[in-house]
């Protein structure tokens, strides 16, 4: 009986021949694994259970998800029992907060997540594999759900390429050399799960492993399908046991407190026989005892190795996939025969080599006794020759004395005139020394003049700035009952009621700068992978005029701040990230996270009541303004960054810089040096919110400082500074962001700002 991968093999000859169109495949493929994958038929008599469809209604060009992140279908990957995969283009926020504009979209029936309890184990499942950051495993951005269909999906880096499957639907049986080759970015990607997440595969198979054009080897559906098959298990749409049949390990479903990695390298250890023989190991006799025969290219232990690899006890398996391949390269080596044949050869080589050895201590012997008479011949002859030669050398010698002779004579005459001239030269050079001896003390005279000049003119320069400033301070803080600034440059207001304080404040001074990018830092944040779309959004670049001094947040509004006023307010959340409980480590020192636009202006409404002063977002024009601090580069300290600078994922680098650490989760306020005007992570940590609503680019923006409310879009705001989730060219000063007002994660926070007049 011929199984579907032999059916599939098929189809795809007639396809390579021209017998069939793209879409015949397709469709045709899907037919067959429905049909492999379907559930088994009632008993008779009962009622056929409603079959899980994979029409859900979508066409190319269709645009599905809510309202806030939209995406349009662009092309069908693959369609299936789970299904159906669509390459999409990320149309609005989630494409502005970082992943590609291109997107694949795994879409899930509505049947498998029709119940609360079977959405929240997608949910949990979703966010455990957005933490999965290795390069051997596909990452899985975020989950949404389509309000149209009431289909949940996942949205996942798209990938050009292959799957095994396929691959060795083409290729057949496989050398064992490849075999590793192809499995052992797997066995890292999975080692890397264990280690940083205690999380398992549990559904491995050659359909999940995928070869990219750019000969990438990268681990699909990491726990996704599996769970969501056992929480369709309940509806009657699916078999009750994580995994896939042929690759499932007998214990896999269970019930146990932690799956363990044994799990996959069962899967793993089948997929090794599979790429070897061609075909499964197992089929429905496996039962009754049945062993499949060994591939012919393993030696007896490798075999060993392998059959451990699928042991029906799991404590026989080796402990991790890694380990299984390790053990079968180790196991290679020669057969008993090989080895006789190796001794053999060792034999003969050894008595070819004592043979050798008794020739070459002859010849040595036959050799010697003519270099002896040789020699005797040569001494007899370089005797003579050294008589001669001491007759020659004597008569040389005598000739060179008298030569050497008259050669002295003529160096004293020599030597008398040089120094002659000697003497002549070291009185005119010393002429010339007093000379310069004497404009230099002359020119550092005149130097020593104009240097007080210069300094007397900065101390006069520097007396005026300080006066201005202390008069405008003066002017905006007028009465002796307002605070100032610390002996550290920090304000920080009392609550009226003596119940605390506010946050601390950097005092910022007026002044003018060029907001936006120039030319050369976009053309390097294009070669860091931005999009030309995302770089026009800084353009123009144009001056603007900061008119009135303010003061803005040291840090941005921290965990233990937020705390206070949720305790004296009694906020809600109305986002799903909880901001006490973000899924990382945080204590009161960290950014608040999980906070909405909208709940940062009633955040400072709240600390205006409290404090009798005028508190707001800063302006975006203020934000750009503070974070660069004078500076003209990329970043407020250069034009490089790394991650001794700013909390970022330092798996990617910019302008030549070289990886670092990626931390996961936001990091504490002051954990990084401040900028030169005193404000801390500017840079990364959480993006922040500014007053501004979005706008494509800078084309009409104010030029005063103020924020710029006037057209765009109302129901989004702009996001500035990057996050700990993000690449280091999303941590640019000049980088905008938007964002909608009404949704909060836990990559978004804020700081306030507060009017000194």
């Amino acid at each position: 009986m011929q199984t579907a991968r032999d059916k599939i093999r098929e189809l795809r000859a007639l396809r390579e021949d021209g017998l069939l169109s793209l879409q015949e495949f397709d469709s045709r493929k899907n037919a067959i694994l429905d049909a492999e994958y379907a559930p088994p038929a009632p008993p008779s008599g009962a009622p056929a259970p409603a079959r899980q469809g994979t029409e859900l209604g979508l066409m190319a060009g269709q645009e599905i998800g809510p309202q806030n992140r939209r995406y349009r279908l662009e092309r069908l990957i693959a369609l299936g029992g789970m299904g159906q995969v669509w390459q999409a283009t990320d149309l609005a926020t989630h494409a502005e907060l970082g992943s590609s504009e291109m997107v694949a979209l795994k879409i899930l029936p509505p049947q498998l997540t029709q119940s609360a309890t079977h959405a929240k184990l997608l949910i949990e499942e979703a966010t455990q594999a957005r933490k999965l950051a290795h390069e051997n495993i596909v990452r899985v951005y975020e989950w949404a759900q389509d309000p149209a269909t009431a289909s949940y999906f996942i949205i996942m880096e798209c990938l050009e390429g292959e799957d095994l499957d396929s691959y060795l639907g083409k290729h057949g049986a496989l050398p064992l050399d490849t075999v590793r080759q192809l499995l052992s970015p797997v066995a890292e990607a999975l080692s890397y799960a264990w280690d940083k997440h205690k999380l398992v595969h549990r559904d491995l198979k050659p359909g999940n492993v995928f070869l990219t054009q750019k000969g990438e080897i990268k681990l699909l559906d990491f726990g996704i399908a599996s769970r969501v098959r056992n929480a369709g298990s309940s509806l009657g749409l699916q078999t009750p046991n994580a995994g896939t049949t042929g690759y499932r390990a007998p214990e896999a479903g269970t019930h146990q407190r932690q799956p363990s990695p044994r799990l996959d390298v069962y899967a793993v250890a089948v997929m090794v026989y599979q790429m070897l023989e061609g075909k499964m190991p197992f089929d429905e006799t496996r039962g009754a005892g049945h062993l499949p025969s060994a591939p012919t290219a393993l030696n007896a232990a490798q075999w060993q190795v392998l059959q451990n690899g699928f042991s029906m006890t799991p404590e026989q398996r080796p402990a991790s996939v890694r380990d299984l391949l390790d053990k079968l390269g180790r196991a290679a080596g020669p057969s008993e025969a090989e080895l006789a044949e190796l001794a053999a050869q060792a034999r003969a080589r050894e008595a070819r080599r004592q043979k050798e050895l008794a020739a070459q201590a002859e010849q040595a012997r036959l050799l010697e006794q003519q270099r002896q008479q040789e020699l005797a011949v040569q001494r007899k002859a370089e005797a003579e020759a050294a008589a001669v030669e001491k007759l020659r050398l004597d008569k040389l010698r005598r000739e060179q004395e008298a030569l050497h002779q008259i050669e002295a004579e003529a160096a004293r005459k020599a030597r008398k005139e040089t120094l002659r001239e000697q003497l002549r030269l070291r009185r005119e050079a010393d002429a010339a020394a007093a000379l310069r001896e004497q404009q230099e003390q002359q020119r550092k005279a005149l130097q020593i003049k104009a240097e007080a000049a210069y300094r007397s003119e900065q101390e006069r320069a520097r007396k005026e700035l300080a006066s201005r400033a202390a008069a405008e301070l003066a002017q905006q803080l007028p009465t002796p009952a307002s605070p100032v600034a610390d002996a550290n440059g920090v304000l920080r207001d009392r609550f009226l009621d003596g119940t605390g304080k506010g946050p601390e404040l950097v005092l910022i001074p007026t002044g003018r700068f060029q907001m936006g990018s120039p030319e050369h830092e976009r053309k390097i944040a294009m070669e860091a992978g931005s999009q030309k779309t995302w770089l026009d959004r800084e353009t123009p670049q144009h001056w603007v005029g900061i008119e009135h001094s303010f003061a803005l947040g040291r840090h941005a509004v921290s965990v233990g701040e937020w705390r206070q006023f949720v305790r004296a307010t009694d906020w809600q959340a109305q986002c799903e990230t909880e901001w006490d409980n973000p899924g990382f480590a945080q204590n009161d020192e960290h950014p608040v996270v999980g906070v909405t636009w909208n709940d940062a202006q009633l955040y400072v409404r709240w600390l205006s009541e409290k404090t009798g002063q005028q508190y707001r977002l800063p302006s975006e024009a203020e934000w750009e303004y503070a974070c660069r601090a004078g500076s003209k580069s990329a970043f407020s300290f250069g034009d490089a960054i790394s991650t001794e600078h700013a909390n970022y994922d330092g798996h990617y680098t910019y302008n030549g810089s070289a990886r670092g650490q990626y931390r996961g989760g936001t990091s504490k306020g002051g954990d990084f040096p401040p900028n030169p005007w005193g404000l801390f992570d500017m840079h990364g940590n959480v993006w922040e919110w500014v007053q501004d609503v979005v706008h494509d680019n800078y084309e009409g923006a104010p030029i005063d400082g103020r924020a710029w409310e006037e057209g765009g879009d109302a129901s989004r705001r702009i996001l500035r500074g990057g996050s700990w989730l993000y690449n280091p060219r999303y941590l640019r000063s000049a980088l905008r962001n938007g964002f909608s007002a009404v949704l909060g994660n836990d990559i978004v926070g804020f700081r306030v700002a507060r009017s000194l007049a």
